[in-house]
């Protein structure tokens, strides 16, 4: 025989020994999880990692003297109200109204869900706008909500 027919004989498929039905081993991951491009390498750990230079403090110049900015001026829906024909206008009008507005009404209105409406008067009306919605509860067990102003 001569040295490729050795090394084909000699290398026969490795069959597991039938008996337990165990699941094969999985094969380690050579790849890791890539980084996001432009995000800074991490530090090494406190265990494993060598031991930082330290840097000798270098005194600081003095920065130039900036120019005060302006502070910003308010939101235009806390002065100046909604814009005229816009929903949070119509919307504002129905519950300015003497008995307010039922949940019906303003969604007919604005062609919004529910939660939608709801969620227009806790966060538009009442946190940016500032303004206090009141709700109540009808005879009928429907609520309606309205705003003093």
């Amino acid at each position: 025989m001569t040295n490729a027919e050795n090394t084909a004989t000699e290398q026969t498929a490795a069959v597991a020994e039938q008996g337990a039905h165990v699941a094969p081993e999985k094969a380690s991951s050579k790849k890791g999880a890539s980084r996001k491009k432009g995000v800074p390498k991490s530090q090494k750990s406190a265990k494993g990692g060598k031991p930082k230079a330290t840097r000798t403090a270098k005194p600081k110049m003095a920065a130039p003297a900036r120019k005060a900015k302006a502070p910003k001026t308010t939101a235009k829906a806390k002065t100046e109200g909604a814009r005229p024909g816009s929903k949070t206008a119509k919307i504002l009008d129905l519950l300015k109204r003497p008995g307010g507005a039922t949940l019906k009404v303003l969604m007919k209105t604005s062609g919004w869900q529910p939660h939608s409406v709801r969620g227009f008067l806790s966060g538009t009306v009442g946190k940016k706008m500032g303004l206090t919605v009141t709700s109540a509860k009808d005879e009928d067990g429907e609520r309606s909500y309205s705003v003093k102003g």
